[in-house]
């Protein structure tokens, strides 16, 4: 067996008895400074260690094919009607939907941003509007002429007017003169206007009368409205309601709703009803725009293919003046992926402050046609993405977001103006991924400030106490 005394040899730290040692107030004042920074840098390496820090890696982005994007957007036009306003998605691959209907909402808005009534309803798309076959060769004026002057003392003094707001180069309209003319002719006939009939049917030419289209929110050439003697409909912001015919324009389908909309009148009152209650004249009418304005807000689902989302205006039978299309608009939101919530974005902000800083870069900005450009101008926004992931260190993943840089400019358009906005994917993305340190590491560091600090202390403290000695002797006159 090994014996105590051989056992003893190998002790690394002999003792010295303290009667052997001497005490000084420079070795003290050394001590508590070496105490005071092991505990300093102790906590310090702690803190560190608790810590949870992040490494950042740019890798090929791991989506499927099968994995789509999804775009949230809401989007003020002061000048763009929601009759005609529409929401069209193109990519390189030839993906092109146009007018989605489904995941969009419409709000009418004034041109200060303000809204005017409830959600607007375009109803059912309708796959081709019906116009007269053969147009009888003698020219019939059955409609009347209105014009600024004359248009409120009208529609205020029959129950029921019917009005044809047109554009004479628009070819819609040419279509649609026949039948209404001869609509107005047969309609005269069963109701004499002069003879207190309850209806009557007119026109304006828009390109006479411009204030009167504008000041009824004339944007699409033909635009049917019909106004109700009394029953002039105002919102809390003092806009007036009216509808629109959206039905057939052949004479027969023409002379069927007007003869809806008269019998929808109660016999015994001169007072018109406020609603017609013919399922057919329903299907043919709805309510028109409150306002010139409109608030786009919704989503769409996009191939994560380079592609555009375009608001335009848009009508399989109508037309529209381009030189008076003005796409001037405010981005409330526009954001891309799925909605992170408030609590998880502040919870990764405490891990990395710097994410979500372009998450919807354009948020709050307005683009308008600011220089002198004319007629005809789009506003395009070219947009960059890049995704980004945060992992945390037992692989799980804590969000996933997408930023992106966006570039703005005014140009010339050769069709009818629009808003477009080009989006581009990056093929990379940004991967963050938690680190922690492990305990290893941490007793590895304690020991070696501990055994630093103590080891420098004791360094600094047997220089010190030799050069106080030294200078003693001087003083003493002794030499060395």
């Amino acid at each position: 067996m090994i014996s105590a005394t051989k056992l003893k040899s190998v002790d690394f730290y002999r003792k010295i008895p303290r009667d052997l040692t001497e005490a000084s107030l420079s070795g003290a004042g050394l001590s508590i400074v070496a105490a005071l920074s092991m505990m300093f840098l102790f906590g310090m390496e702690l803190s560190n260690y608790l810590t949870v820090s992040t490494s950042t890696s740019v890798i090929v982005d791991k989506s499927s094919d099968h994995d789509y994007l999804r775009i949230d957007f809401n989007i003020s036009f002061p000048a763009l009607s929601c009759e005609f306003a529409s929401v069209d998605v193109s990519d390189v691959l030839g993906t092109n939907r146009l007018n989605i209907t489904k995941t969009v909402r419409k709000f009418s808005i004034d041109s200060n941003l303000r809204p005017t009534g409830a959600e607007f309803h375009s109803g059912a798309v309708a796959n081709a509007v019906k116009h007269d076959d053969e147009v009888d060769g003698e020219s019939v004026e059955g409609s009347f002429s209105f014009t600024t002057h004359n248009f409120d003392k009208y529609v205020h003094q029959f129950p029921i007017t019917v009005v044809n707001f047109y554009a004479p180069w628009c070819s819609w309209c040419q279509r649609l003169k026949p039948s209404w003319e001869k609509t107005a002719k047969i309609m005269k006939e069963r109701y004499d206007p002069e003879m207190d009939g309850p209806i009557i049917l007119g026109k304006v030419d828009c390109t006479l009368e411009g204030d009167l289209c504008r000041r009824n929110h004339i944007q699409g050439y033909p635009s049917i409205r019909i106004f109700r003697k009394g029953s002039d409909l105002r919102t809390e912001h003092g806009h007036h309601e009216h509808e629109s015919y959206y039905g057939d324009r052949d004479t027969e389908s023409l002379v069927q709703f007007m003869e809806n909309l008269v019998a929808s009148l109660p016999t015994a009152s001169q007072k018109p009803a406020l609603e017609d209650k013919s399922n057919a004249a329903d299907d043919a009418k709805r309510p028109a725009p409150s306002a010139g304005g409109c608030r786009i807000e919704g989503y769409v689902r996009v191939k994560k293919v380079p592609g555009n989302l375009i608001i335009s205006a848009r009508s399989d039978a109508h037309s529209f003046d381009a030189s008076q299309m003005n796409m001037s608009h405010v981005i409330n939101n526009l954001s891309f992926g799925k909605k992170v919530t408030p609590r998880a974005m502040s919870d990764v902000k405490l891990l990395i402050p710097y994410i979500g800083s372009s998450h919807d870069r354009l948020s709050g900005r307005s683009f308008s046609n600011t220089r002198d450009f004319g007629a005809n101008v789009t506003i395009e926004h070219y947009i960059q993405i890049v995704k980004t992931e945060v992992v945390n260190r037992k692989g799980y993943k804590l969000i996933e977001e997408y930023e992106y840089t966006a570039h703005s400019s005014v140009a010339h358009s050769v069709d009818i103006p629009v808003a477009k906005f080009h989006i581009e994917l990056s093929p990379m993305q940004v991967l963050i991924t938690e680190n922690q340190r492990s305990f290893s590491h941490f007793i590895t560091n304690v020991c070696a400030i501990i055994g630093g600090i103590f080891t420098v202390a004791g360094i600094l403290d047997s220089i010190l106490h030799n050069t106080i000695r030294m200078m003693k002797k001087v003083e003493l006159g002794k030499n060395f």
